[in-house]
């Protein structure tokens, strides 16, 4: 897991411990990583949000006009609001999905939980999501926070990176160990299973 240091190293990084302290100084964590949670749906639900985002032809009066939009019709709380306005205003606006990871981890760490990334083809249910934690749970003898993307590429499966530790289940990686097998590249390879 990335210590506090090793996320202050990035630029998303930065800005993520500067919302942080701010959330952690006016005990508003929750409602911040709500907003931030609502700007990730988003993210993933429109592909407009989305380009807008990443696009560099955007300048910075009109990213922060489109951001305060955007803000209000999430009804996000202000102080996550302020922050959408200094990204934008320095031009940072596509830092945004990787603020919110970082912020989701330190407000993570705070909270005494490790966190998983986890990939999968699809959308996982809500109760996909609450199995997978209680099992990373007890694996991980604390709680873990799930952040999960998706992947199409995997083609279906999960992949689980939680710290150091990396569960590859997908099915690409099943059919890439079975063609090394096939073509006798890897001798001491056990049989796949299921």
């Amino acid at each position: 897991m990335e210590n506090s240091g090793g996320i202050q190293a990035s630029l998303a990084g930065r800005y993520a411990s500067a919302l942080f302290d701010l959330a952690r100084d006016e005990r508003q964590i929750d409602a911040i990583s709500h907003s931030l949670d609502q700007l990730a749906q988003a993210l993933v639900d429109s592909r407009e949000f989305s380009e807008f985002v990443s696009s560099p032809m955007i300048g910075r009066d009109e990213a922060g006009k489109a951001f305060a939009a955007v803000a209000d019709q999430l009804s996000v709380d202000p102080t996550t609001k302020n922050f959408l306005g200094v990204l934008a205003s320095n031009g940072r606006k596509n830092q945004l999905q990787p603020v919110i990871r970082a912020f989701r981890r330190l407000a993570a760490d705070h909270r005494g939980e490790t966190t998983a990334e986890v990939v999968t083809a699809h959308p996982l249910k809500d109760d996909q999501i609450a199995a997978l934690k209680q099992q990373l749970r007890t694996r991980a003898g604390r709680d873990v926070a799930i952040e999960t993307s998706i992947d199409p590429e995997i083609l279906g499966g999960i992949v689980i990176k939680m710290g150091s530790q990396m569960i590859d289940a997908s099915i690409r990686t099943k059919l890439n160990r079975l063609a090394q097998v096939m073509k006798g590249d890897s001798p001491t390879t056990a049989p796949m299973k299921g």
